[in-house]
């Protein structure tokens, strides 16, 4: 039964063929495309119907129909239907990050497919506990690294809570599997002396210096992550806070302090060298490659690990280690570790707890100052 009707605006006309075809499930580019997509209650889903070639696609409709219809019926491809709905749910109801839907995809069409190959099952209300534990002792005897299995556990388990949310199943299969207990591996740092060594090494006159330069400084200032510097904008940076806004992960905004000489280099670079590179479809992003395009973060990698060779420094140079030493010196200098778990985007404060590790100096500092016996 056809619950509601929503219009999505786009452009170029339809050919009257494409009457006759229309997709279950639009993706999620065209969900979040949809003025009305985001008012859908959760348990619908969204079929797409182009209509005859005297419209045009801004009239083009789309049905929403109830997810749990949809993942009952009797198709060959039940397993993947509910996969899609699932990834829209993430995508347009969690408004999780584009990387976490892929990693999630990934893992649950890779356990369909071991499914339908390894058991002969192409539904999911096949699915049992004994097959999962199979799937997994396969996955560990494969050589899988326990980080690497706890994933996995993690997307079917919240998959299959999903889908038994909706109805679409009688029980979660899932209930009694334990997440797989790995080993907290401290996290790397650079001290102060090779931060600046790292910094100062970089060649501002050559081509491109500056722009290096002032994302180095910003990575270092600020604790961003890669996806934040690649896609931090002009219009969320503003030097006379020295503060800049950020998109983290699942989408949450949050705004970090940027450091004297962070803003100094950026404001050269933006004044300077950017405008040199703005091509005609220039988009507002601040780093920019010799193209005019947004760099990527395999480039932003690249850049890091190209200055750290000529800074001379030994060390695995990578951009999240700029990452964990703003933490790391921020906690060594006082800072106290709710406000660095705000400027870092940690939404669970154990996350950010890590770093106390590496402030050994400070601990035996308050030891000897507050300690009767020390």
């Amino acid at each position: 039964m056809i619950e509601h009707l929503v219009f999505n605006c786009q452009s170029s006309r339809v050919g009257a063929g494409d009457a006759s075809r229309f997709a279950l499930g639009a993706r999620t580019e065209e969900l979040r495309g949809g003025r009305s997509a985001r008012l859908l209650p959760s348990n619908l889903k969204l079929a797409r119907f182009p209509l005859a070639r005297c419209y045009p696609r801004s009239f083009t409709f789309y049905v929403a129909i109830p997810i749990r219809s949809i993942l009952l019926s009797d198709s060959s491809s039940d397993v993947e239907s509910a996969i899609e709905s699932f990834i829209r749910y993430l995508a347009v109801e969690r408004g999780l990050s584009d990387n976490y839907q892929l990693s999630t995809q990934r893992s649950l069409t890779d356990f369909a497919n071991w499914c339908a190959h390894a058991r002969k099952i192409d539904n999911v209300r096949a699915v049992t506990l004994p097959m999962l534990s199979d799937y997994l002792a396969a996955k560990k005897k494969a050589g899988l690294s326990a980080a690497s299995i706890k994933l996995i556990v993690v997307a079917v388990k919240i998959f299959f809570r999903f889908l038994a949310g909706k109805g679409a199943i009688e029980r979660d299969p899932t209930e009694a599997v334990p997440l797989p207990r790995i080993e907290r591996y401290l996290p790397e740092t650079l001290n102060e002396m090779q931060v600046e060594k790292l910094l100062n090494s970089v060649d501002t006159k050559a081509p491109r210096g500056l722009r290096d330069r002032a994302m180095l400084e910003l990575l270092y200032a600020s604790g961003l992550r890669i996806s934040e510097l690649a896609n931090a904008r002009l219009e969320n940076f503003y030097p006379e806070e020295r503060t800049i806004r950020v998109i983290g992960k699942g989408n949450k905004t949050r705004i970090v302090p940027v450091g004297r000489k962070a803003c100094e280099a950026l404001a050269v670079y933006l004044s300077t060298e950017r405008p040199r590179l703005v091509k005609r479809r220039t988009g507002n992003e601040i780093f920019l490659s010799e193209r005019g395009t947004k760099l990527t973060t395999a480039r932003i990698w690249q850049i890091v690990k190209e200055k750290a060779r000529h800074a001379g420094l030994e060390k695995n140079i990578y951009p999240h280690l700029l990452r964990h030493s703003f933490a790391t010196h921020l906690l060594s200098n006082g800072a106290d570790l709710r406000i660095i778990q705000e400027m870092l985007g940690h939404a669970d404060i154990s996350t950010t707890q890590v770093y106390t590790h590496v402030d050994q100096q400070r601990l035996k500092s308050v030891h000897r100052q507050f300690h009767p016996r020390a």
